[in-house]
């Protein structure tokens, strides 16, 4: 290595030579010494700044400080999916149960079957004056449904919430407050359907999997959301009217001459409608009448390698 310095032709003493103040005929120790006590500086702050870098990196990493960094730059749904902390679905089973068709995720209206069955739902949020009358009927018939419940109602009736689960029932997840779903985070989402669950888990040691969002009020954050705790969004082809009040005839009428009502179909009733203990039995009858077996929900739908066509039949694989 050169160094900028003029070298003395022959060894001179520090001390018996000035100093000149052009410092072009400064002494070969002083450069050397200066030069050598300089690398070994800047060596040393090397190390200590790699060595912090390296430090830094390894305690975000066992942190998740870097996995979250990386997560936040990740579109919505992909988020939720990924750090789901209460995920029952594995990664082989959420491509396999396919909800998307074009750019919309949807919920599962009917089942495309060649059996001839159909599945009655009923949607538990408020009112239970006439719960135990249709469980006598359900009974007497030996029919089995699905009871959507809200958190509310869990939290009020416990001991029917049992009962139903006792009978061989369904129990599905009509969430904690009966919000409009599409208007929350995820979550709100998540809790909205946690709470309900991990409540009715107590009361029953049941795992509910069965989702119908209040008001059939969805998007496809929803959607997506209650698949990654392991939900199946549920709707109905056939609506029963119920809810109107038009009457036990009406009920009976539109359900078993509905335009949808075939292989497969999922019917909406409620618990708390005023005229629906009168028209029960007669729908029974109508679609028994009719050859159609009634099953609970969770008989009916496909649980696996399935996808949904625009109308929200879903179909095996």
């Amino acid at each position: 290595m050169k160094f900028p310095l003029n070298r003395p032709t022959a060894p001179q003493s520090i001390t018996a030579r000035p100093v000149r103040s052009d410092h072009s005929d400064r002494p070969v120790r002083l450069p050397y010494r200066v030069i050598i006590e300089c690398g070994i500086i800047w060596v040393s702050a090397l190390i200590v700044a790699v060595g912090g870098l390296m430090l830094t990196e390894a305690t975000l990493e066992s942190s998740g400080k870097i996995g979250s960094a990386v997560t936040a730059n990740s579109t919505p749904s992909e988020h939720h999916i990924s750090n789901s902390a209460q995920s029952d679905v594995t990664d082989a089973q959420r491509t396999s149960r396919n909800h998307k068709v074009g750019d919309r995720q949807l919920p599962i209206y009917c089942v495309k079957t060649d059996e001839k069955k159909v599945a009655l739902s009923f949607d538990a949020a408020w009112g239970n004056e006439d719960t135990m009358i249709l469980m006598d009927i359900l009974a007497k018939y030996n029919i089995k449904v699905t009871f959507f419940m809200t958190g509310g109602w869990v939290n009020k009736y416990p001991e029917d919430v049992k009962y139903i689960a006792e009978q061989g029932h369904d129990l599905g997840n009509h969430s904690l407050s009966h919000k409009e779903m599409s208007k929350l985070s995820v979550s709100e989402i998540k809790q909205e359907l946690q709470t309900v669950h991990d409540k009715v888990k107590e009361l029953t040691g049941i795992e509910m999997d069965l989702f119908r969002p209040p008001y059939g009020d969805y998007d496809n954050e929803v959607i997506t959301t209650a698949q990654d705790v392991g939900y199946f969004t549920v709707q109905w082809d056939v609506d029963s009217l119920d809810w109107k009040d038009y009457g036990a005839d009406s009920i009976v009428k539109t359900v078993c001459s509905h335009k949808n009502l075939k292989n497969g179909s999922i019917i909406l009733m409620h618990n708390g409608a005023k005229y629906t203990p009168q028209a029960l039995e007669r729908v029974i009858c109508g679609l028994l009448e009719q050859g159609y077996q009634i099953v609970p929900i969770s008989e009916l739908i496909i649980r696996d390698s399935y996808h949904l066509d625009h109308t929200g039949m879903q179909i095996a694989d």
